[in-house]
């Protein structure tokens, strides 16, 4: 099992140590749900995830439902009426302790991309804000 959780600590959560699919998403919603160009997702069954804490669900879509710390509002899960036709749920990658653990194998919603992002390795690169 992995472990997870919100900044603060008030969510943890264990999912299956193996994702059925994961993705790099590049979608509208995404973006503006998160404030980032992109999120990571891993795809696991739902009866396999267990959760500590009680996250606030929003409804952001027809079907689609993100769930997120109500203390610091970090966006945790991510569900819509295919993925629980499927009995599958989505964790945020970059929520589990080991984001390593779970690497994307594909991105979607690549027409929506924001355009720098498919450049971002021609920037420079330090391991700490520079001085």
């Amino acid at each position: 099992m992995l472990r997870g959780g919100c900044h603060c600590g008030e969510i943890r959560f264990e999912i299956p140590d193996q994702a059925a699919f994961s993705t790099v998403c590049h979608c509208h919603d995404c973006r503006k749900q998160s404030g980032a160009p992109i999120l990571a997702w891993a795809m696991v069954p739902r009866a396999a995830v267990s959760v500590q804490g009680k996250p606030k669900v929003y409804s952001s879509s027809e079907s689609g439902r993100r769930s997120f710390c109500p203390a610091c509002g970090a966006g945790l899960f991510f569900s819509n009426g295919i993925l629980d036709q499927m009995g599958m749920m989505q964790v945020r990658i970059a929520a589990l302790d080991d984001p390593n653990a779970i690497a994307p194998r594909v991105q979607v919603q690549t027409a929506e991309r924001v355009g720098w992002v498919g450049s971002l390795h021609d920037l420079p690169a330090f391991e700490r804000f520079p001085g």
